[in-house]
């Protein structure tokens, strides 16, 4: 079967960067003050990985990360975002992260549960304001394969969280032109091969489409987590889905090469 490449960068000059454009549009401080009001959800026949909405369970914490990033924004020279599996720097990998980032005034924006449209609208609220970071480490969409029904979510198929992908690159070029963004693939999941790991591939051979060689790295480094047979150990993904220290040793030998790279001059 013939396949079809889909022009990925091109879009991103057009639609997504439309959508970016959109949500800059109602960008604001107000979290800083008082929560804001709680936006309607999606339209019907509108995309919901891309239509920029909160959690309410986690303004907090969006709030705070947003206050601790103000106080390295001059100095900030990396941004990790994503959900659980970036949140989880703060805890299983706290220790690579203070001996591989700290001395970059590394931000972590990564919230647990987040989705594309979460993300989207954390920026939408001026998470990045007033930062300029050489490097934006940007590992997020698991959490739109699923649904939930307290937050009224639905799945997501791998095109659809593709767009709320391209979006979001686009509204962090707008926010941070500078920043080179080092775009993961979606990391494998469940102890032995299944049909959703089928999807995750499918999910990142779209997104891989948005490298464009210079402001947009891809970057894959999942199979790394996988024993010879396929399967997943623990001592790696501790639940078959978050990194523990050492899932976390790998995600940093992985991405060290670009550190060094646009952090540290080196080629």
């Amino acid at each position: 079967m013939k396949r079809h490449k889909m022009r990925f960068p091109l879009v991103l000059i057009g639609v997504f960067s439309g959508l970016a454009a959109g949500i800059a549009a109602q960008e604001n401080s107000s979290i800083l003050a008082a929560l804001p009001d709680f936006p309607a959800p999606a339209a019907a026949g509108q995309n919901p990985a891309s239509h920029a909405m909160p959690r309410v369970d986690w303004l907090y914490r969006v709030k705070r990360n947003i206050e601790n990033s103000r106080q390295v924004a001059a100095s900030c020279q990396i941004i990790f975002d994503g959900d659980s599996i970036t949140d989880g720097w703060q805890s299983r990998g706290k220790k690579i992260w203070a001996q591989r980032y700290a001395k970059y005034d590394a931000v972590n924006f990564g919230l647990g549960g987040d989705r594309t449209e979460n993300l989207l609208w954390r920026l939408a609220q001026g998470q990045a304001a007033g930062l300029n970071p050489k490097l934006i480490v940007l590992m997020i969409g698991i959490n739109n394969t699923g649904g939930n029904s307290i937050n009224k979510t639905v799945p997501n198929t791998p095109t659809q969280i593709a767009e709320g992908i391209g979006a979001i690159i686009a509204a962090y070029r707008e926010r941070c032109p500078d920043a080179v963004i080092l775009l993961h693939g979606v990391l494998p999941n469940g102890e032995k091969p299944s049909g959703s790991r089928a999807s995750r591939k499918q999910m990142n051979e779209l997104i891989a489409r948005f490298a464009d060689g210079n402001k947009v790295i891809f970057l894959d480094f999942g199979d790394q987590f996988l024993q010879p047979d396929g399967t997943i150990s623990r001592e790696v993904l501790y639940d078959f889905l978050h990194p523990d220290e050492k899932g976390y040793q790998i995600w940093a030998d992985a991405i060290q090469p670009l550190i060094d790279k646009y952090l540290e001059g080196k080629s």
